[in-house]
Order: C-alpha cells, then structure tokens, then sequence
C-alpha cells in the first residue's frame, strides 16, 4: 500500500490537525514487558537520520514504522519495543526532529521528520536546554522521546514569540530560551 504524506500543517485547521493526530495508530508500547533485550545495531544520527549496523536507512516507510516503536527509559536510553523484546538503540541527540511548526487556533502543531504531526501543550511541552547563546528546544513526543527542534523551526518561533521569548501553546507558556 503506497504511503500518502500529510498535507501541509499551513494549510490546516486545529481541528484537522487533531484529526490527523488522532488518526495515527501506534502500537500500545505501554502495555508491552519485553522479557529479552539485545543489542540491535541501530543509530539514530543527530540529524534524524537512521543507520543499522553503519549503513544508512533509506526506506522512510521503514523509519516511520520502527519510529512508533520507540520509547526512552528513565534513565534515558532509547528502545525499540516489540511484545517479546526491546532492542538498544543509540540515539545521538533526540529520536525525532521537528522540521515545521504552524501557529494555528491557540495551538502549536509539529510536523516531524517522520511525518508524525505532534501539538504542544500539557501532554507534549516544549523543554529549552543549552545556553541563551546555543539554544537547543525539545518537544515531548511520545513514551518519553523528545524531538529536537530544527534550526529554521526554531525561527519560526521566534518569529511567534513575545518579547520575553516565551511562546504559548493549548494555555501552556514555553520558554524559548534556558532560563
């Protein structure tokens, strides 16, 4: 079955946008106790790139799949769950990279680079790590994964900010820089 991308956020309601959210099925992770782990020879790049065993995954299906797989433990390190096993994956900075962002009814809504459309609020808040000099911005994806925020989205939000750089998303206020 061919893989239809979404519409662009631009051109979208917040209604259609939590429609298209609701719309995407994931395998219920948080049901699932793995009893075997193993190592599974997969890298996700800084960039949002993946790589099995140093070879480039070039299948976006494949990645769109194994990406709603994935869950980050509390002490950090990143899984692929299966109902039998959960595989080690090496994740350089975040497991996703958000790469649009669109301001639309009170709401901000991500698309990622796995085509995952993520809104920004309570269930999914905006984190600011590094310096005020090298902000780095992180959205709350899903099972605890964050996605990074590109370069150019990043400036789209400071292009929404308020004067002290702050953005707000479904009531909640989000720092645009560490405080």
């Amino acid at each position: 079955m061919p893989y239809t991308p979404p519409p662009e956020l631009a051109a979208l309601s917040l209604t259609e946008i939590a429609a298209l959210v609701a719309e995407r099925k994931v395998p219920p992770i948080g049901e699932w106790t793995p009893a075997e782990t193993v190592e599974s020879g997969i890298a996700i790049h800084a960039d949002g790139s993946w790589y099995h065993e140093g070879g480039r995954i070039t299948r976006p299906a494949m990645v769109r799949a194994f990406s709603s797989l994935l869950v980050r433990d509390a002490e950090g390190r990143h899984w692929l769950c299966t109902p039998h096993q959960r595989h080690a994956i090496t994740v350089a900075d975040a497991a996703f990279i958000a790469v649009d962002v669109v301001a639309t009814g009170g709401a901000l809504a991500f698309r990622l680079n796995t085509d995952d459309t993520v809104i920004a609020g309570p269930d999914h808040p905006l984190r600011a790590a590094g310096s005020a000099e090298a902000p780095a911005l992180y959205l709350a994806v899903r099972h605890g994964c964050e996605a990074r925020i590109n370069r150019s989205t990043w400036l789209q939000l400071a292009e929404l900010a308020e004067p002290d750089w702050t953005v707000t998303s479904q009531g909640q206020r989000f720092s645009l820089v560490p405080q």
